[in-house]
């Protein structure tokens, strides 16, 4: 039976904000990209929920993961590398809102 998975919310371009969640146990979004505003760079498509998989559930309904693309320079605080330096991480929609 295929998994039933939800359709992405968010396209190429879009500015979003990764959100501020104390979520206890296993999840994939680091501490440092919590709170900042990215933009999505593609929508790599639906996967089962791996917060769910961790603790032995189905992981369904099945998510969209985002590639979404920061300033290096909004993560760090006394960054000094160049102006353009980007980092690119990979955020499940439930993390995400517009920003």
């Amino acid at each position: 039976m295929p998994m039933a998975e939800q359709q992405p919310k968010f396209g190429a371009g879009d500015r979003v904000r990764v959100r501020c969640l104390n979520v206890k146990g296993h999840n994939r979004t680091p501490w440092f990209i919590r709170g900042k505003v990215g933009t999505v760079e593609r929508c790599h498509g639906a996967y089962p929920n791996p917060e769910s998989l961790a603790y032995g559930g189905s992981g369904e309904p099945a998510m969209p993961l985002y590639l979404v693309e920061f300033s290096q320079r909004q993560l760090w605080e006394g960054y000094e590398g160049r102006e353009g330096d980007k980092l690119l991480a990979d955020v499940f929609e439930h993390w995400l809102e517009p920003a």
